[in-house]
This record gives C-alpha cells, sequence and structure tokens, in this order.
C-alpha cells in the first residue's frame, strides 16, 4: 500500500483539499503542521489520535510541526452551541508549557506557539495585512459559523478564523510548512488558510482532515463532552486507559485499532478474524490497551496497568501499594475512618451498609471482605495493621461494591 492508500484504509483521512495531495504525500518531502490549543494542562486521547498522524507522516518522509496556540487559546475556537469561556492569560501560559513537555516527549518534535508571532500584530496591521483577504460572506458561509447564527457568534469567535488562517501563512512564510492536517471539525479553518496563502503570495498549500474519533455514544472524545482520557498518567492512570481500551465495544475495536496503533494491516486483520469468532478472549482490546499504554507511558505502565487488574479481579489487595490504591479507586470517595473498632461499627461508620442489624447480616451471609479477605466474625477488630501501606483499606461487600476508607 501507499501511504495515502494506508491512511484510507485506516479511517485516517477525511476530506483533501486537492487531489495532487495524495501524490504529494505518496512521494514524502512535505514540512506540516498540527496544532491545539491549550485550554487544559495535558492532552486527551481526542488529541492522540490526530497527533499520531505526525509520527506516520515523518516515518513517511515528512517532517512535522506540532502547534499549540497560546495566542488562538485566548480566544477560544467557535464551538456548534454556545461561546466558550474565556481562560485567564496565565492558565493559558500554564497550560501551554505543560502541554509543550508533554508533546516533545510523548511525540520528540518541534514544537511552536503561535503567540510568539501573534502578540505583536497590531489592529491595524491585522486589519490590512490579513482582514482585507477575507470576505464575510465567505466567512459567514463556513459551516461551524453558519450554525451558529441563529444563537449568535460574538466578533471574538467569528474572528477566530483569521488566526488560524494567520498560522498556517506565518508557518509557511517562516518554516516551508505546504500542508496542515486536523480534525474534521477545523475544516472551514483549514480552508480559509488556504485561501489566505493563495491571494496574499499565490502560493499552492494543502491540507487534509481526519474523522473525529467518537465513542460509543457517538461523543467525541474531549474536555468539554466529560469523557476525557487525559495522556498525562497522573490525571489518568494507565490502569483506567486500560480499562477503558479492554471495555470498548466489539463494534469499535477494530477501528481504534486502525487509528490509535501502529499495527500492520495483516495483525490488525488477524485481530478482527479472532474478535470475531472469539469475542470473550477479548484478544483486539488487550492489544489496542497494550499498544496505546506502551507508546504513551512504556512497557513499564502497561504491565502496571495489568498486573493491577488481575489483582483486582483476584482480589489480591495485600500485595498493593497505597499509589495502587489511588489508580484504582481514586475518582470515588474515599472516607476518613478511625481504625481499632470493631468491624461491624467500622463498615457502619464507612456507610457501607445502613446499620449494625444490616452489618451483622451481611456479614453472616458471607458477603463482606476486607482487602480481599472474607470477614467471617462480626467480633473482628479492625486495627492499623490491617491498612494498606498504613494509609488504606478495602472494603468489598457483594460482588462489585468497593468502599475505600482512609486514615
Amino acid at each position: 500500500m501507499t501511504l495515502f492508500e494506508e491512511l484510507k484504509w485506516r479511517g485516517i483521512i477525511k476530506d483533501i483539499s486537492s487531489p495532487e495531495l495524495e501524490e504529494k504525500l505518496n512521494n514524502g518531502g512535505m514540512t506540516f503542521y498540527i496544532g491545539t490549543d491549550p485550554t487544559a494542562d495535558s492532552m486527551h486521547v481526542g488529541h492522540l489520535s490526530t497527533f499520531l498522524i505526525s509520527k506516520r507522516l515523518k516515518d513517511a518522509g515528512h517532517h512535522p510541526i506540532l502547534l499549540v496556540g497560546g495566542a488562538t487559546g485566548m480566544i477560544g475556537d467557535p464551538r456548534p452551541t454556545t461561546e466558550r469561556a474565556m481562560i485567564s492569560k496565565e492558565d493559558v501560559a500554564h497550560n501551554f508549557e505543560a502541554m509543550k513537555k508533554q508533546a516533545e516527549e510523548i511525540f520528540g518534535f518541534e514544537v511552536v506557539n503561535n503567540y510568539d508571532w501573534i502578540k505583536d500584530i497590531n489592529i491595524i496591521d491585522f486589519l490590512r495585512d490579513y482582514g482585507k483577504f477575507f470576505n464575510i460572506n465567505y466567512m459567514l458561509d463556513k459551516d461551524i459559523i453558519r450554525r451558529r447564527l441563529d444563537s449568535g457568534i460574538t466578533y471574538t469567535e467569528f474572528s477566530y478564523m483569521i488566526l488560524q488562517a494567520l498560522d498556517f501563512k506565518h508557518l509557511h512564510d517562516t518554516k516551508g510548512v505546504t500542508l496542515q492536517c486536523a480534525g474534521s471539525d477545523q475544516w472551514g479553518n483549514i480552508t480559509a488558510g488556504i485561501d489566505l496563502i493563495r491571494k496574499s503570495t499565490g502560493d499552492e498549500v494543502y491540507a487534509f482532515t481526519m474523522p473525529l474519533v467518537t465513542d460509543s455514544q457517538g461523543k467525541k472524545f474531549g474536555k468539554s463532552e466529560g469523557n476525557a482520557l487525559w495522556l498525562d498518567k497522573n490525571k489518568t492512570s494507565s490502569y483506567k486507559l486500560y480499562q477503558f481500551f479492554i471495555n470498548v465495544e466489539d463494534s469499535m475495536v477494530i477501528d481504534y485499532l486502525k487509528i490509535y496503533t501502529f499495527l500492520s494491516k495483516e495483525e490488525i486483520e488477524e485481530y478482527e478474524r479472532k474478535n470475531n469468532e472469539h469475542p470473550e478472549l477479548r484478544e483486539a482490546h488487550k492489544a489496542l490497551a497494550r499498544e496505546i499504554i506502551t507508546f504513551l507511558h512504556g512497557k513499564e505502565e502497561y504491565e502496571k496497568a495489568v498486573k493491577l487488574t488481575e489483582n483486582l479481579f483476584n482480589n489480591k489487595f495485600n500485595e498493593m501499594s497505597k499509589e495502587d490504591i489511588v489508580d484504582l479507586f481514586g475518582d470515588q470517595d474515599i472516607k476518613q475512618v478511625e481504625s481499632n473498632i470493631n468491624v461491624v461499627d467500622f463498615i457502619t461508620n464507612m456507610e457501607v451498609v445502613k446499620s449494625k442489624r444490616e452489618a451483622r447480616e451481611f456479614i453472616g451471609n458471607g458477603a463482606i471482605s476486607i482487602n480481599g479477605e472474607k470477614v467471617e466474625n462480626v467480633d473482628l477488630i479492625v486495627t492499623d495493621d490491617m491498612f494498606i501501606d498504613g494509609t488504606y483499606i478495602v472494603v468489598k461487600k457483594g460482588k462489585k461494591n468497593y468502599f475505600i476508607g482512609k486514615k
């Protein structure tokens, strides 16, 4: 397969600006950029699906530049429905530094900040050098703008298109960029950049977009959708990434393998066959989790996630550290507890049960365990040495209800 054929097979290309782009992609040698705004201090899995294209193109002989928009991040790309909340300059600067560091660590490519070239443009130069190339009717016809006309859009967000076009022109003029890649929701902004460069310089540049990757509910991955899986392992642990990808629907897993991994066509088709014949083995899901976590955080983090999963399944809490407990249960309510008291009082105080009578019933039915050990005696005393690393204790009620105590 040629590069273009592989990208199409993986479902990575949606729109292209010109038929000529296919040959140019196959031949290599283009300098291109992919950008994102620093709306948070970490990228998420939604970014990963588009930023991985930079590695695919680099491996095919192209030169990548990653843009983190310190300037555009202060303006906000128009959303389909409502105005974005403004982020403070201090938060944007903080987020930029965090995302720059992350992008360099994960991808190892050059990272630029559009604040560096936009901050010194005064309003007169902005209108004369850029605004004069934009026809209002042309801007109004862009899909994202047209959808906001009924509810209203501020001039600030309306101007975002010009700023992104300005980025393309600046990088074309200073770094020889001739290609921009982005998610399909950026098509209007991208084509505005192509038109700006053509009108102002006469040069021909190119672009393609990638379909937005969605979850099983059809929502794209991201902070605004409330389903962000962060690439920073301190915000989303490798265990949580593992759990998400190991549990994706069978109907989604092959598409995700194509988009998120560098496995070959033959390898992915073999996983597809296994998934169809023996979905209960979840081999495709395990491969997906392994490839993503290893790429982001390394083999050790992947093996840790697998071990945590196995320990949780087998109730081996005493083999875990307090960091493991946070990885497993950090999102749920952790109760401050008192030790050296009777187990009935202990689980009642933790609100595992509603009353002491209910506590005795659950213990009598063998439905309560502490750190994986079934509680069989209502006279048990919960002592300090029962706490994992002297800090956490895990109470399980029934098959799936976990309650975490902390001293």
